[in-house]
């Protein structure tokens, strides 16, 4: 890794992000099917751990043991582990299609862990081709992979900062496979009305709640960076009085979004990103509004550990 906040510009690894982005769908997608249902879809989301994109420990089809699928970001392997010791690797290398690492990836859970079936249709991004058929995605270049991953695990740490004194419901630092973002969620106690009757939102958006999270730069917006949101948010959430240096309410995302290039141009790059979560959060707080105790609880008001 050169840099521990390095520098990301989308245009330039586009094409070995959406490979990357692909490879962790095989994984959500093991996940969505093999892990008991949690609220907020839980049980599908990844985590961004020292290695890269892992599942949770998920029950073996057989009834065997557990197993655990990974993207090893540092040795550049995908990776199934059985809890019996059984493990398969796969090399990612620069011209391996993702249909190609899916169908391997598929054959060694099956062998360690007995039969399992997804739904090879991607979700969430521009292409349609299933998984196991993808030819057309195999650009990856391992430097950029590093960088990306360097740069997100600075982000990841961000987050789970500002969610650690919160003394209400919150999720771990998710790494969601859809969207291809980290992000972590507070919840104030309230239900909520999702905002429409598909599956992920009615499912992901039935409570009150505060999102802070981090892309690497997609399709809509060309850019890394930090961003939140509240859901239900009335319509003066947009009016945020005195943001952090850099911040911005993007008008298409409704959400507030702090350029990742931002926040590299600061001397603490993590205090920065951090103020700029724990600042959209006591607005949203404000003006949502959330149980003020729980609002201090996220500046550490009583102390995380007495």
């Amino acid at each position: 890794m050169r840099s521990n906040w390095p520098v990301l510009s989308y245009p330039q690894w586009r094409a070995t992000c959406d490979t990357l982005h692909a490879h962790t769908q095989v994984l959500g997608k093991l996940a969505a099917t093999l892990a008991p249902p949690e609220p907020q879809l839980q049980h599908a989301a990844l985590r961004l751990t020292a290695r890269g994109w892992e599942t949770s420990p998920l029950p073996a089809p057989n009834g065997s043991g557990s197993l655990v699928v990974v993207l090893d970001l540092r040795i550049h392997e995908a990776v199934v582990e059985h809890s019996g010791g059984q493990a398969h690797r796969t090399p990612l290398t620069p011209h391996r299609a993702v249909g190609q690492i899916t169908r391997e990836i598929l054959d060694a859970v099956r062998e360690v862990g007995g039969s399992v079936q997804i739904n090879p249709t991607p979700q969430e991004v521009s292409w349609t081709v299933p998984l196991d058929e993808d030819h057309e995605h195999a650009r990856y270049d391992r430097d950029q992979v590093s960088d990306y991953f360097a740069a997100a695990t600075q982000a990841a740490m961000v987050l789970a900062a500002f969610r650690a004194p919160y003394r209400g419901r919150s999720t771990p630092v998710n790494a969601w496979w859809g969207s291809f973002d980290l992000a972590v969620n507070l919840f104030s106690g309230s239900p909520a009305i999702p905002p429409s009757d598909d599956f992920i939102m009615r499912n992901a958006m039935n409570a009150q709640e505060f999102a802070v999270g981090w892309w690497p730069g997609d399709e809509r917006y060309g850019d890394a960076a930090f961003y939140a949101y509240a859901y239900p948010a009335p319509d003066n959430f947009a009016h945020m009085t005195a943001p952090p240096p850099g911040t911005h309410w993007d008008t298409r995302l409704g959400e507030y979004v702090l350029d990742w290039n931002q926040v590299l141009t600061n001397p603490d790059p993590h205090g920065t990103a951090l103020e700029f979560a724990r600042s959209v959060f006591r607005h949203a707080c404000a003006v949502c509004p959330w149980d003020p105790a729980l609002a201090a609880s996220a500046d550490g008001t009583p102390p995380p550990i007495a």
